[in-house]
């Protein structure tokens, strides 16, 4: 009956995602499909085989040394700090922002991440039937957080419409960073963290092609060069991209800390009608149905459900601090749609950071986008994260 009922949300969540389409008649269904064949593929690969795990281990050995060699610069400038046990979240994710984005500008200068778009994205696009720089963004997203994966195609964002933008905002909420993969790893079972890093990606290109469908021709499918007299020297070139770095920095944390605390007054003012009511209560019992159907018996549901509420309301971290505390009395298959779900940035204060990225990297006028939608954005990020949850929940029980 549980295994019906986790096919059942596959289908519920799907059908709703459909029904808030605004271009029903765009949907390219074979791309759907077979994104959807290639999902239920992966993710038999990453958790029957050991190869598959070996794979993805490798992948995020390569992002966890760029955040090393991030965490080197920001040493030597804050050694009292980066000598701590627990180091604070602005150091520690948001940091390194500035050799990430100055690492792959450097490739980007040299034509090296341009032809990895090209050809990566030509590949995906041929399974999905979707664009090249949309396919590529959604593998890219899989190590790299939202504002570091849109900084680094930032040259192609500047040329592109406000529809395809949206794309990218909706697609950048089901992101997660290299450098917070390690930390996942000390609460929860890794095989479910790295499960959902691909289905997340994959999942927020299918859901992306639903709620925001855009048809392109074949002369716009195509990976923007900036001009050679537009660049610059290669100095100059890294440099612009630290102050840009740093710039992302500054305005994300500003919109991490307004959220944050809008979370807690709003908190502070329920509470005061109604005693012990929070926000995160509030979502907790509107996702409870969701819950039911990752197929999942009252208790272990209504114990997920709080946890869903806790993620879109603070963040993951929290949650998977919660999780960490009842893991040994929980059953596997709640453990993996539990870890899966959990695994994105898919909550209030993201969409904050994608407005600050978009804001700081392509100017006011084209951030407007993401503020116009922001629903979409929410309902993106939550229904990425169930349908990920649902899939690894069909392998585990």
């Amino acid at each position: 009956m549980f295994f019906l009922l986790n096919i059942l949300g596959i289908l519920v969540v799907s059908g709703l995602i459909f029904l808030c389409s605004p271009d029903k008649r765009k949907i390219r269904w074979r791309s759907i499909v077979s994104l959807f064949i290639v999902e239920i593929l992966i993710t038999w690969f990453m958790l029957t085989t050991t190869v598959g795990t070996w794979v993805i281990n490798k992948i995020a050995s390569f992002f966890t040394w760029l955040v090393s060699c991030a965490n080197a610069g920001i040493s030597f400038a804050f050694p009292s700090v980066m000598a701590n046990e627990t180091v604070d979240f602005f150091f520690s994710a948001l940091m390194p922002i500035i050799f990430i984005v100055t690492f792959f500008d450097i490739l980007s200068y040299f034509g090296i991440m341009t032809w990895i778009i090209d050809k990566v994205g030509w590949l995906i696009s041929k399974i999905s039937g979707l664009p090249k720089l949309e396919s590529f963004f959604s593998i890219q997203m899989m190590f790299l957080g939202n504002t570091e994966a849109l900084a680094v195609i930032r040259d192609q964002l500047l040329v592109l419409k406000g529809k395809r933008l949206l794309t990218f905002g909706i697609m950048s909420m089901s992101s997660i960073s290299g450098s917070i993969i390690g930390a996942y790893l000390t609460m929860v079972p890794a095989e479910y963290v790295f499960a959902a890093i691909p289905l997340n990606c994959l999942n927020a290109l299918l859901l992306a092609s639903i709620l925001n469908p855009v048809r392109i021709n074949k002369e716009e499918d195509i990976v923007y060069v900036p001009p050679k007299e537009e660049r610059k020297d290669f100095f100059s070139t890294i440099s612009n991209s630290m102050l840009i770095g740093m710039k992302m920095v500054i305005v994300i944390v500003a919109m991490v800390i307004g959220y944050v605390a809008l979370t807690t007054c709003l908190n502070g003012i329920l509470g005061f009608f109604i005693h012990g009511l929070t926000i995160q209560k509030i979502f907790g019992y509107i996702f409870s149905p969701f819950a039911f159907l990752l197929g999942l018996g009252s208790h272990d549901a209504m114990y997920v459900a709080s946890l869903m509420g806790i993620k879109i309301s603070t963040n993951e971290f929290v949650a998977m601090m919660d999780l960490k505390t009842h893991l040994k009395d929980m059953q596997p298959h709640t453990i993996a749609v539990a870890v899966t779900f959990l695994t994105s940035f898919a909550n209030f204060s993201t969409v904050g950071m994608i407005y600050g990225t978009f804001s700081s990297v392509l100017g006011e006028e084209k951030s407007g986008i993401i503020g116009k939608n922001v629903w979409k954005l929410l309902v993106s990020g939550m229904a990425v994260s169930l349908l990920s949850a649902m899939i690894v929940g069909l392998f585990v029980w």
